[in-house]
């Protein structure tokens, strides 16, 4: 059954005006690839779009995206714009998780197995070519796996260690490896950490750490900061919002290790895309830091995901920490080194949620309306799939348009693998009238002909607006279906006012546990709960926007560990200054 709806002049007069930037200065999470159709689910039927699990691999003076379920590889010079590398040879199971490695200019790559797998290499990785450099990885000595692998060369011994483990059974391990001609163990596996999900909160599995289901680690990742060499993991599950990274940190590759004690490092519970999970952390060549993971989708399949880029830093006392304050907002690609992650927010308001949508068409039970609900889970299909479809959201008078992010979903898609045919092609028109249009972007355009599931379009110069519409040219699946059309920029006015009378009161019967409490703040659309182990240490975000009653419950702490709290207001005009924290217990 279909339905239709319709905007006042929706093919009225074409203007020319506005522009994008052909080099954006910003990028937007879930980052901006060409995410491949996945094949595994074939058989059952399910269609979905893969990569996840990121390793993000800087090469000389280019950086290197590894992911699952890819086919090969991405390649970017400045973190913001992506290309697909497709390699001359690739294993016909293709690579979950795989493990990549920079060192001697060359880039190692191994994928997870519990068998023997080759381990590649590839010194011209810009191009493709890919060999062979060890036919067949010995199994570990003394461990199932390597699952979910990672290759860590220390910098300052010039020693190989391989990293690995995912399971809710096993810790994570750890084996020295020697590099001759071929990879070979030295010694046994060693076990490195456990899961403690009766002590750390972030541990427990389900939404917001509410199930009792055995959480999994995984992940596994070794970075070296002075002198101290930090073993990260993910957990409790990638299905869930409440996926995130922690840290260990030792004096030495195999420990023993401590447990860090502002975990998680990265921690994604709320927004638009939830989850920060199975990732790595590495180095800009202006020496800033970075944390990647993967946000969860879950429209077609529990492992539906994306990936995520988050700021990072090791502070004074040299605890890690990843920024995902605003961290589904668009934030600056940096061209020097920033004294804080929070010099990188770009300062661009959400101006689309939940304001009024119209389209040309769609089909029964699936209106425009959730298209700027923020809910990746919930979409709009449109009745056909022809191009001329469009999509309009009206953000209301004297908004000033900088970026706008368009989310597709798989409806339907029975897509099972990605070539030259898969790609997305539309354009983006804004009106002050919604009578005469001027074009922002031309993705039809046979240079700009990619795959663009989460298209994320920087206007530059801005534009003075009121309506952003979407006309649809192409996409590979049989529907045409959008989850969200993000619109970012500035509203004339101020920001909301400081929130007050904050309270946070930590369980007394499960001190994992904390309550927090404040006054509405008149205008707010959402809130930053920021948190942290001191007042000057609040490293932790968890956003939640304005509808419901100013509350949340927070089920990520550590036992015997003190914390402190504070509350941001945000609006389309800008954000409050924060409270001031108070204890929470």
């Amino acid at each position: 059954m279909l339905a239709l709806t319709a905007v006042a002049g929706p093919f009225g007069l074409l203007c020319g005006g506005g522009s994008t930037r052909s080099e954006p200065t910003t990028y937007c999470n879930p980052i901006d690839i060409d995410y491949p159709y996945n094949f595994e689910q074939k058989s059952r039927g399910i269609s979905y779009r893969s990569a996840a699990d990121p390793v993000i691999v800087p090469h000389e003076g280019a950086y290197y995206l590894f992911a699952t379920i890819s086919g090969g590889w991405w390649r970017s010079s400045d973190l913001a714009t992506w290309r697909f590398v497709r390699p001359s040879i690739w294993p016909k199971e293709d690579m979950c998780a795989p493990a990549a490695l920079s060192t001697g200019g060359k880039i190692y790559i191994f994928q997870s197995t519990f068998d023997r797998r080759p381990v590649y290499v590839t010194d011209t990785p810009w191009d493709g070519r890919l060999s062979v450099f060890q036919p067949l990885l010995p199994l570990l000595p003394g461990a199932p796996g390597p699952w979910d692998p990672a290759f860590f060369r220390d910098p300052d011994t010039g020693r190989w260690f391989l990293y690995f483990g995912s399971s809710n059974l096993y810790p994570l391990g750890g084996i020295e490896l020697e590099l001759g001609r071929e990879l070979t163990y030295v010694g046994t596996t060693k076990e490195l950490v456990r899961l403690r999900p009766d002590l750390h909160g972030w541990e427990r599995f389900g939404r917001d750490h509410r199930e009792t289901t055995a959480p999994f680690i995984e992940g596994a990742w070794m970075t070296k900061h002075a002198g101290k060499y930090y073993l990260q993991y993910a957990a409790p599950g990638t299905e869930h919002n409440v996926y995130a990274n922690g840290a260990y940190v030792g004096d030495g590759p195999l420990g023993p290790f401590e447990y860090a004690p502002n975990n998680p490092i990265a921690y994604k519970p709320g927004g638009f895309v939830t989850g920060a999970g199975h990732g790595n952390t590495f180095q800009d060549k202006h020496g800033n830091w970075w944390n990647t993971g993967t946000p969860w989708i879950a429209v077609n399949f529990d492992f539906e995901r994306r990936i995520a880029l988050f700021p990072a830093a090791f502070d004074a006392d040299g605890l890690l920490h990843a920024s995902s304050r605003f961290g589904d907002f668009p934030h600056r690609v940096p061209d020097r080194a920033v004294a804080s992650t929070e010099d990188l927010f770009a300062g661009w308001m959400l101006l689309s949620y939940h304001k009024p949508c119209t389209a040309s068409s769609y089909l029964d039970g699936y209106p425009p309306a959730p298209v700027t609900d923020e809910d990746p889970r919930t979409f709009w299909v449109a009745a056909t799939s022809n191009a001329g479809e469009w999509l309009a959201v009206d953000l209301g008078p004297d908004r000033w348009v900088h970026a706008v992010q368009v989310n597709f979903t798989d409806y339907h898609s029975g897509l099972y693998g990605s070539d030259d045919s898969v790609y997305t092609a539309f354009r983006l028109h804004h009106s002050t009238n919604g009578r005469e249009w001027k074009l922002i972007a031309d993705l039809s355009k046979s240079e700009e002909r990619r795959d663009r599931p989460n298209a994320y379009i920087e206007v530059d110069p801005p534009v003075r607006t009121r309506w952003i519409r979407y006309e649809h040219v192409r996409v590979a699946a049989p529907h045409l279906a959008i989850s969200d059309i993000r619109v970012f920029g500035k509203k004339d006015g101020d920001p909301p006012r400081t929130p007050t009378g904050l309270t946070a009161r930590r369980d007394a019967l499960d001190p994992r546990n904390a309550f927090l409490t404040w006054e509405e703040s008149p205008g707010a659309v959402g809130y930053n709960v920021l948190w942290g182990i001191r007042d000057d240490k609040l490293y932790q975000t968890y956003q939640v926007f304005a509808d419901p009653r100013p509350r949340l419950e927070i089920r990520a702490l550590t036992v015997g560990q003190r914390y402190s709290f504070a509350v941001e207001a945000f609006n389309e005009c800008g954000v409050s200054a924060p409270s001031s924290p108070v204890p929470g217990g």
